[in-house]
């Protein structure tokens, strides 16, 4: 009998040949350069074996001339549209290989991987047999690793292809085509037109679902404000050693409960053990390896893209180091011969010793996880390999300890818990010492470290060391990890165990998600498009939305079933198009919404990289920022192999484009919420902005700035904590006039203004200023000259951050800045303690307007992106609005290269936190919070330990006697005086 042997690889057919032929072969090459035919007698068969190869599918899918292009129908034709499968061009010559030696073969046999993809390829190569020899014998080889046992008894009982497995992958190649198809070519063609987007924006069923778990950690990340908590400190210090004990209780987000908590426990500091208690403990050794915690272990420990780890180890697979790499079972067969595997490694001279304690009588069964996919074994170690190097020595390195560490016992301990009481709480310590390290002696990833507790005996009292009452604050979450996204995957059921590593590099080589290094960490970053287009389309009113892993997950389970033969593919097929067309049509009613959403963040008014996706501004509030075009290399779709790439086949697209300024326009919003958080009690307050999508417009965020200015604007009330009555937004204050004849100034009154000096010992020191000649206003107005004092700005020099700087050259070296009024500003010193101290800025030089800009960033009353009303687009952030004018110490997002970064934005010191709560709960008029605010700069005005313990400033009795009296001018104009007096309407 003449037998084909078909393999999907080049070195598989090379391995199975040398097996098979025990070294005695023939070589015949093919028109494929790269593939041979191998010719050798099998006699335990009886049988003439010819071994080739193929390089994975030869066919590929695309639509029929009618609805090849993307003009020649409207995208929603493409669901119902006829799909041909034909050979690949590069794949003539392997095809024309197998018909010719298909004609003298009286069976063919498949050597391909054993999973879906395998099966697939398989009945395309059978396909192809059948054209040369309709009645030839089709069989199929089964085995997991390329050694010698398991190529033998696959060649000698070879079992029926898996025509099922293969009807699943023919479905969801389909499906992915038209909704890839349909997707792509409406919303490239709607945003490239409205956008201003080049190239095309693919889009699938996989890669989508994908990005939204990207986007809505980075939303979380984004949106998350720390809370403070506080908790109770117990120590014991013996031996020199101390011992930590934790409050039962965890921590308490309410200040004034634990403060109670801590005075009773102040009351009797004594501790008395209440409770010592030991057992034995054991750390579980690891379950055996899948291919999904493949690529989660490679991410994490080795540092490494989890499609990089499937590649090597698909490489050492086909070199016979590792057995076959993509599995879903963590259990191995109870037959499985696990000591001819462990005597294979006990040559390696890292972790040789240990296999040797294993056939010694230290060997104990694996564990056995819940997973079994009835086609390979977990991952193991097939032979040793001592001659590897980088990588690839890493991952087989892992493997081969995972699997020798599954061989061996758990590891044993003790844990010794002390409970104790002091002051009427509970508190505990724990002690762990390891007695048995067994696995983690060659299994180094797990940790499990002794930590002893000294000797206590029920009912003993000792005086603790320490016992304090600390505050802390809850931590954001992290961005995604590679790791992480596969986690995420896998438990919603996106993509295949072989998959999932595929469909994340495709949205990192579609420019939708940046990766970015935090050290050694790799986290994941959605670019302004992919973000733009994920909020879009979640904003859509979907049942089952795109972005959301619903969908894919119900496709996924489909094919199951198909493969299971519980349904076929057409029914599989129509069922999912039924539902991608429903969402069709609704995401193409209302994608209105997602060319706002995209335009708001990429259209924007920030300047972008040459060549850069998205980078730039990303707007605040929504919007804005964003410019710089979405520059795309060459590249083509492919519509087959689970890539849900979109229309087959596809050209080259577009290089880099130019990227632009944009100077949106509209108000500044903030994404998701802003938050303050009382400094003593733990009160959180904040403020859900609306965003320009439809909602009203924001308020502007409070901006005290860190100089000797006065209040640049009223803030917008925040939420009250703990049912606090809303505070009302005064209105904006008056700007005195300049007189017009004269040249002199005239105060609210009407009466010549007088110059006078600031002499107190503040960071305003010799600053000029005018104010009502007759004390009876309360007007105030810099002149924007100063007095020449010794040690003026003596400390401006020993702070220049440079966090926010935009150029160096551009700050310090630039024309003079108009202010508002147009004339040219005059630029300061932050000389005042705080996180500005040293910074230059600008302002009004008369001080008439309320222009600022600090000098290291961009103007912005020129073409920068920035309008001269409020605003246009620029600065970080994101959500909703379209970008707005940017405070200078407002600034919570900003961009990093190509992905937007969450930066801490800076915290009001005490004086401006009393300034805020005065003008937001007085009911003074415009005059008086100018008053307040002078005061704020000259320094006169300090601030109680804790504001927030004051009740707000009444509107009657005594207060308001004060506060008019101030107003009218009944009560000295002395500055102290003027302090004074505000004290007491506080104390009153």
């Amino acid at each position: 009998m003449r037998v084909l042997c078909v393999a999907e690889k080049p070195s598989i057919a090379k391995s199975i040949t040398g097996i098979l032929s025990g070294g005695r072969f023939t070589t015949r090459n093919t028109r494929t350069n790269f593939i041979k035919n191998y010719d050798f007698d099998y006699p335990q068969t009886n049988a003439h074996f010819t071994v080739t190869a193929v390089a994975g599918h030869l066919t590929s899918h695309s639509f029929h001339d009618t609805h090849q292009s993307w003009n020649s129908c409207d995208p929603f034709e493409l669901f119902d549209a006829p799909v041909k499968s034909e050979i690949s061009k590069d794949a003539k010559t392997m095809e024309a290989n197998i018909l010719a030696e298909a004609r003298t073969a009286d069976m063919l046999m498949i050597w391909t991987d054993c999973d879906r993809e395998g099966e697939h390829i398989g009945s395309e190569i059978a396909r192809v047999c059948r054209k040369a020899k309709r009645n030839i014998i089709v069989k199929r080889a089964r085995f997991s690793a390329i050694i010698a046992q398991q190529i033998h008894n696959a060649a000698q009982h070879p079992v029926e292809l898996d025509q099922a497995q293969a009807d699943a992958v023919e479905a969801r190649t389909v499906l992915d085509l038209k909704i890839g198809a349909a997707f792509t070519r409406y919303q490239t063609k709607t945003l490239k037109a409205l956008a201003n987007l080049p190239g095309e924006l693919k889009t699938g069923p996989c890669q989508f679902p994908t990005l939204g778990f990207v986007v809505a950690r980075y939303n979380d990340v984004q949106g998350f404000i720390a809370e403070a908590f506080w908790y109770i400190y117990l120590a014991l210090t013996r031996n020199r050693e101390e011992t930590k004990f934790n409050w039962r209780r965890g921590h308490l987000f309410d200040m004034d409960v634990a403060a109670v908590i801590y005075q009773q426990v102040l009351s009797d500091v004594t501790a008395r053990v209440t409770k010592v208690t030991k057992k034995p403990t054991k750390k579980w050794k690891p379950l055996p390896l899948t291919t999904v915690e493949l690529q989660k272990a490679g991410s994490r420990l080795l540092r490494l893209a989890p499609k990089k780890v499937l590649d090597i180890a698909e490489k050492l697979y086909q070199q016979g180091f590792l057995s076959y790499p993509r599995t879903e079972t963590d259990q191995f067969d109870p037959q499985f011969d696990f000591m001819t595997l462990i005597d294979k490694q006990t040559v390696d001279p890292a972790w040789g010793q240990f296999a040797t304690t294993l056939q010694g009588g230290e060997f104990t069964p694996p564990r056995r996880g819940k997973n079994n996919d009835k086609a390979h074994p977990p991952i193991h170690p097939t032979a040793h390999a001592g001659n590897l190097g980088g990588d690839e020595k890493r991952v087989y390195e892992f493997v081969t300890r995972r699997f020798l560490a599954c061989c061996s016992k758990d590891a044993v301990g003790s844990q010794t818990t002390i409970d104790v009481v002091c002051g009427g709480e509970e508190f505990f310590t724990t002690g762990l010492i390891v007695h048995e390290r067994n696995y983690l002696d060659v299994y180094p990833y797990d940790k499990w470290v002794s930590h002893a507790v000294p000797d206590f005996a029920e009912g003993e009292e000792f005086q603790p060391s320490v016992c304090e009452l600390k505050d802390g604050e809850t931590s954001p979450p992290s961005l995604l990890t590679e790791a992480d996204l596969v986690t995420l995957m896998d438990k919603n059921g996106i993509g295949t165990d072989a998959t999932i590593a595929q469909h994340i590099e495709t949205i990192v080589q579609r420019e939708y998600v940046v990766e970015r290094f935090e050290g050694q960490v790799k986290y994941l970053v959605p670019s302004t498009l992919g973000i733009g287009l994920i909020e879009g389309y979640n904003q859509i009113g979907f049942d089952k939305s795109l972005s959301k892993p619903q969908l894919r997950r119900e496709t996924e389970r489909a094919m199951v079933q198909v493969c299971e033969r519980n349904k076929t593919k057409h029914d599989m097929l129509n069922q999912a198009i039924e539902q991608y067309k429903e969402m069709y049509i609704i995401a193409r009613r209302d994608f209105d919404r997602v060319i706002t959403s995209v335009q708001q963040r990429i259209a924007g008014g920030g300047g972008g990289a040459n060549g850069g996706i998205d980078a730039g501004g990303g707007g605040g509030g929504g919007g804005g920022g964003g410019g710089g075009g979405r520059g795309r290399g060459p590249g083509g779709g492919g519509g087959g192999n689970d890539n849900d790439g979109g229309d087959g086949g596809g050209g080259g697209r577009g290089g880099p484009s130019n990227p632009t300024r944009g100077s949106g326009t509209g108000t500044r919003g903030t994404r998701g919420s802003a938050a303050t958080r009382g400094t003593k009690r733990g009160a959180r307050t904040s403020s859900n902005s609306s965003s320009s999508r439809g909602g009203k417009q924001p308020t502007r965020s409070l901006y005290i700035d860190d100089d000797e200015d006065i209040l640049l604007q009223p803030p917008a009330p925040p939420a009250p904590p703990r049912q606090k009555p809303p505070s009302r937004a005064p209105p904006p204050m008056p700007i005195a006039s300049s007189s017009t004849s004269s040249g002199g100034m005239s105060c609210n009154c009407g009466a010549p203004a007088i110059r006078r000096v600031i002499t107190n010992e503040t960071a305003s020191k010799g600053k000029q200023y005018w104010a009502c000649s007759k004390d009876s206003c309360g007007f105030f107005q810099w002149t924007g000259d100063r007095v020449p004092v010794e040690s003026v700005d003596t400390d401006a020099s020993k702070i220049v951050p440079t966090k926010r700087a935009f150029s160096l050259n551009e700050a310090n070296t630039g024309p003079a800045r108009t202010c508002k009024c147009n004339v040219d500003g005059t630029r300061l010193t932050v000389v005042k303690e705080g996180p500005n101290q040293g910074r230059k800025f600008w302002k009004c030089a008369e001080s008439v307007c309320d222009f600022f800009e600090f000098d290291d960033e961009p103007p912005r009353t020129e073409t920068r992106g920035f309008s001269a009303q409020n605003g246009a687009g620029g600065g970080g952030g994101g959500g909703g609005g379209g970008g707005g004018k940017a405070n200078p110490d407002d600034e919570c997002y900003k961009v990093i290269g190509q992905a937007h970064v969450r930066t801490k934005p800076p915290v009001p010191n005490a004086r401006e936190v009393l300034v805020l709560e005065l003008v937001m709960q007085s009911a003074v008029s415009n005059a008086i919070r100018r008053a307040i605010s002078v005061m704020l700069v000259q320094g006169n005005l300090q601030r109680h330990e804790d504001v927030r313990s004051r009740p707000p400033l009444p509107a009657e009795g005594k207060a308001h006697e004060v506060v008019e009296g101030l107003q009218e001018g009944n009560v000295a104009g002395d500055q102290v005086n003027r302090h004074l007096v505000l004290q007491m309407a506080i104390d009153a």
